[in-house]
């Protein structure tokens, strides 16, 4: 039977029990957790120097108040940068290629910044919706856009995410089929293939981690408009 090449993307069963919930905890399992010893090994310097970096280069925009997301933050990149190169492994799912998922972590967060702002500073933040200068005959016109353009956002960040992580995989399941199919035919061709998937398998590593920091920038940035 000829498999699609959409049928890697659906959610695993077991016993008709979805595994989608054990793709979402193996990442932390893999994480190791600090020890109370003066030195510590070579893993857990790189991780600590990591997020250390990350967090200084995220929050450093962000005032005082917007510091407290640090945490969650952090950890949902970790999350994140988990899952998309676990999802690179032969034989394996990967959940933020789901539209569902992608959503369920956007909203929330998106929604608190919003909430945060409109509570904090509730001037400010309606002000986003109506530019200064704006000529009056514009400016139902302007707060119908700049409404919708909010309401976007997270699914701006969804989407974009989704996309990225599911276009990869079918490109290197592509090329890995036609490299598969050429290499009796034209073993010189199907070399040449199979080169070309090696770089491109370099590049998904690359578009993994870059995409769960855009994610996650994105957010910091909706953050620093509310705080």
């Amino acid at each position: 039977m000829t498999l699609s090449f959409f049928d890697q993307f659906m959610s695993p069963t077991y016993l008709g029990i979805p595994l989608i919930a054990l793709a979402l905890l193996l990442p932390w399992l893999l994480f190791p957790t600090p020890s109370s010893r003066w030195l510590n090994n070579r893993l857990l310097t790189l991780q600590g120097w990591f997020v250390n970096r990350f967090t200084y280069q995220l929050f450093m925009p962000l005032n005082q108040g917007g510091h407290k997301w640090a945490t969650i933050l952090t950890s949902l990149m970790l999350f994140l940068i988990s899952l998309n190169m676990l999802g690179l492994l032969p034989y394996t799912f990967t959940p933020t290629t789901q539209l569902s998922l992608n959503m369920g972590l956007a909203v929330p967060l998106w929604l608190a910044t919003v909430l945060i702002g409109l509570r904090n500073q509730t001037t400010a933040a309606l002000g986003h919706l109506l530019p200064e200068g704006t000529p009056v005959p514009l400016i139902p016109v302007l707060i119908i856009i700049e409404t919708i353009s909010l309401f976007i956002r997270p699914l701006a960040l969804g989407v974009r995410l989704t996309a990225n992580l599911t276009a990869g995989h079918l490109l290197i399941q592509l090329i890995a089929t036609a490299a598969f199919v050429l290499l009796p035919l034209m073993p010189t061709v199907a070399i040449l293939t199979a080169s070309i998937l090696f770089l491109l398998t370099i590049l998904e590593v690359a578009v993994a981690m870059i995409q769960a920091y855009v994610f996650v920038l994105l957010l910091s940035l909706y953050l620093q408009e509310n705080v």
